[in-house]
């Protein structure tokens, strides 16, 4: 004789609420079944049937074994090469970003690969899953192109509808979530390529209100091209870089919406477009670039399983502890550019150090004023008192001063971000790249950056140095002789000494809390 047995109401239901959450869980982490295809960057052989592979391989007469460099200050040239590369390339585009918005510059860009696309091109976009969050269906009419690849890394099957949720569905894996694919580049036809601290958005071309990032790429050509296009197959080919595909469809036709959706979006008299199409009106074949530096480059990046490795990895597999073995120590100058500094005790120290025994040493960040993260210049505040007493300079970037980069800009004209990330050694060597000098991009997220030996392209970076440090344009923080910190500065050509760290409360708030709590490690 069979029994059975009533639950109670309230049991019933959570049992099949319990039941539905399974299954919810279940079909979000089942990712569709899409191939993932082994693919290659374009050879140097291949690079070379190209118009930009043969404007290169022309360059490079007379410097065998170097590489061309171009510096990339201002934020409209930097979006005027990547659309420029784009139209002109003949065979592959390949673009790695961390971050990509909807706005102008990007919209515009994406037109081109779309462009690209339509004329043969393949194109292959790498972008860390984290932003990918609530742009599924734009990016899945992208990846619907037969010519466009789209693939996500470090990817989260769950709660991808929008950025929020995307956080909160991280938790449960915030040991491997909370690391980063920080890495910027771009390859055209495997001849060009663009790396530097540069996502997809209006505020790193300047073309955003109200704020204006400055920041910095180099383009390069020559002998380090293939090492960069290898760093890219790396990442694009890792198991960690996932089709888009196997999160977000769209049919075999979107990507004529969304072409034809960015055609009608355009805004045909956008004062930021009048150079560009200025440009366009002089054809396909323009140089990308007009002066280039010569000399040794190296290609150094984080490896690609960093973000899936436990715990904190050895300092000499990542890319910070290549920079310290590629490059010289420094010994007259050595300046630093970040919009985070965090040195930590042992990165004060040899800093310090390095200043005591006669280096000049310079470090140029963003002012508690102008920093998008407080709490970061909260965990940098406590090594100013070293840093100063022991004769390292500090200068902290204004918020409302002209973008270091812009020729064109004028003193006040809108809220400034620094953004970059470089360094100069001994008016000899400059690296640019994505990385802070932080823990975060020393320890947990990957990055990507070149080391290059030029005299001239150190030239131009100290002129970018020099404007930075004006007083008109930064703070130089000081130590008063009751022992006390000032901000030395400028204004309407008056000296002016603060002795109180400009910022609002709030911001003072936030930097406490960076300077109390135990998160120097993590940001």
């Amino acid at each position: 004789m069979m029994t059975t047995t009533t639950l109670p109401d309230g049991r019933r239901a959570r049992r099949r609420w319990r039941g539905w959450l399974l299954a919810l869980l279940v079909l979000a982490g089942c990712a569709a079944p899409v191939p993932r295809e082994h693919a290659s960057a374009l050879t140097p052989l291949e690079a070379g049937d190209t118009w930009l592979g043969q404007w290169a391989a022309l360059n490079a007469v007379g410097h065998p074994g170097e590489s061309g460099v171009a510096l990339l200050a201002s934020g409209q040239d930097a979006f005027r090469l990547r659309a420029l590369l784009a139209d002109q390339a003949e065979r592959a585009l390949d673009i790695q970003t961390y971050a990509m918005g909807d706005d102008l510059t990007t919209r515009l860009l994406l037109q081109r690969l779309l462009g690209a696309a339509e004329g043969g091109v393949r194109v292959r976009l790498l972008l860390d899953d984290l932003d990918a969050a609530g742009q599924g269906e734009r990016l899945a009419a992208l990846d619907s192109h037969p010519r466009i690849q789209v693939r996500v890394y470090n990817a989260l099957a769950v709660g991808r509808s929008s950025l929020a949720l995307r956080v909160l569905a991280s938790l449960p894996q915030a040991s491997r979530q909370h690391r980063r694919m920080h890495n910027k580049l771009w390859l055209a036809d495997g001849a060009v390529a663009i790396v530097g601290g540069r996502n997809l958005g209006d505020e790193y071309y300047s073309a955003g209100a109200p704020r204006n990032f400055t920041d910095l790429d180099l383009m390069a050509i020559g002998a380090v091209v293939p090492s960069l296009a290898r760093s890219f197959d790396l990442y694009w080919n890792h198991g960690l870089a996932q089709p888009l595909a196997r999160f977000h469809q769209a049919s075999p036709s979107a990507w004529r919406a969304l072409a034809e959706g960015l055609a009608a979006w355009r805004e045909a008299d956008a004062p930021y477009l009048a150079a560009l199409r200025r440009q366009s009106e002089r054809g396909q074949r323009t140089a990308p670039v007009e002066r280039l530096h010569w000399g040794e480059a190296v290609a150094l990046w984080d490896p690609p399983g960093k973000l899936a490795w436990p715990g904190r990895p050895p300092l000499a597999r990542t890319l910070a502890g290549a920079l310290l073995a590629q490059a010289p120590t420094p010994a007259m100058r050595l300046t630093l550019i970040f919009a985070y500094f965090v040195p930590g005790k042992g990165g004060t120290e040899w800093l310090a150090a390095l200043a005591e025994a006669g280096v000049e040493v310079a470090v140029i960040t963003n002012a508690l004023e102008a920093t998008d993260v407080p709490l970061v210049h909260g965990a940098y505040q406590r090594h100013r008192p070293v840093l100063i007493d022991r004769g390292v300079a500090l200068h902290e970037l204004k918020s409302t001063s002209a973008t270091l980069g812009e020729r064109d800009a004028g003193l006040g004209a809108s809220a400034s971000a620094l953004h970059i990330k470089a360094l100069a050694i001994d008016g000899e060597w400059l690296f640019v790249g994505s990385a802070n000098a932080d823990p975060r991009s020393v320890w947990w997220n990957s990055e990507i950056g070149l080391l290059v030996r030029s005299d001239s392209l150190v030239g131009a970076f100290r002129a970018l140095v020099d404007r930075g440090t004006h007083p008109a344009l930064s703070y130089r923080v000081a130590m008063s002789p009751a022992g006390r910190l000032t901000w030395e500065t400028r204004v309407a050509g008056v000296p002016q000494r603060l002795e109180q760290e400009p910022g609002s409360r709030w911001r003072h708030f936030l930097a406490w809390l960076g300077r109390m709590l135990p998160l120097a490690p993590w940001l």
